[in-house]
């Protein structure tokens, strides 16, 4: 009674009080406000076995990080940076690619109003021997022939059939049809992996949750990785805080906490 804990549920948590197991609840690092807590197991829990378990990125390697930019890319990036000469590519807009240097992507390159695939071609002919692709759709195959012989593909999401502000039917069903699919024989003939990864789907195993969070803790207390929270918003404007995440104009983590923080409330008074 009286920890301060983060916890790791499905659903539920956007309550001023809620109610999960003992045991997916980690006690926080001395020195861990409340934001980072927030944002820091279900994206960092992600880009970890993501990049280690499933990725066995090792020096010298290179990596593409989608959406370089939003909650699993930075704490990607961040991770990266642990292990020695990583090179990153890393997608997102222009305006935030002055932020992505500095968190330490070599590449950053705008999806918008440049082709990835050339780009990083351009740089890297081989490829690349890790792509985290949270997009689906084309972009899956296209993240398949950018892979170097022995690299490694990993899907954890399909952001793409989310199109604007509303979902199109027709986008998503074109998304659907043209979603990645490959033969166990034509994956024994490329020398390249695809690996799927679903951070939800995983409630059961504790275990390895709790030894993958306790490396994270680590990294924290050491320095090695830090959230990067984007904005806090309080949940009456909720809406406001979606759409922000809905645009892709955040850098990091949008955080949702039950009232306003307190300086934002006198500065409303005043």
């Amino acid at each position: 009674v009286g920890d301060k804990v983060m916890v790791l549920v499905r659903l539920g948590l956007w309550q001023e009080v809620v109610n999960v197991p003992a045991s997916h609840t980690f006690p926080m690092p001395e020195g861990m406000s409340f934001e980072e807590a927030a944002a820091l197991l279900v994206n960092y829990i992600t880009a970890y076995m993501i990049l280690f378990d499933f990725g066995n990125l090792r020096p010298n390697q290179s990596v593409l990080i989608h959406m370089a930019a939003g909650g699993v890319g930075t704490a990607a990036i961040q991770l990266c940076k642990t292990v020695e000469n990583v090179t990153i590519f890393g997608t997102a807009s222009a305006s935030k690619h002055e932020s992505l240097k500095e968190s330490g992507v070599a590449h950053p390159i705008d999806y918008r109003t440049m082709d990835y695939v050339e780009e990083v071609r351009k740089i890297s002919p081989k490829g690349v021997d890790i792509v985290l692709d949270p997009l689906g759709g084309s972009d899956t195959s296209k993240a398949f022939n950018l892979l170097k012989p022995m690299g490694k593909l990993i899907t954890y999401g399909v952001t793409n059939l989310i199109t604007g502000q509303k979902k199109s039917l027709v986008a998503m069903a074109k998304t659907w049809w043209n979603q990645f699919s490959i033969t166990a024989l034509q994956l024994l003939h490329q020398n390249k992996a695809v690996c799927g990864y679903d951070l939800g789907s995983m409630d059961e195993e504790v275990e390895l949750l709790r030894s993958v969070v306790a490396k994270l803790v680590n990294l924290y207390s050491q320095g090695k990785i830090k959230p990067k929270i984007d904005s806090v918003w309080p949940f009456d404007q909720v809406a406001e805080a979606m759409k922000k995440v809905q645009e892709k104009k955040n850098v990091g983590k949008v955080i949702l906490v039950p009232e306003a923080p307190k300086e934002e409330s006198k500065k409303a008074e005043n």
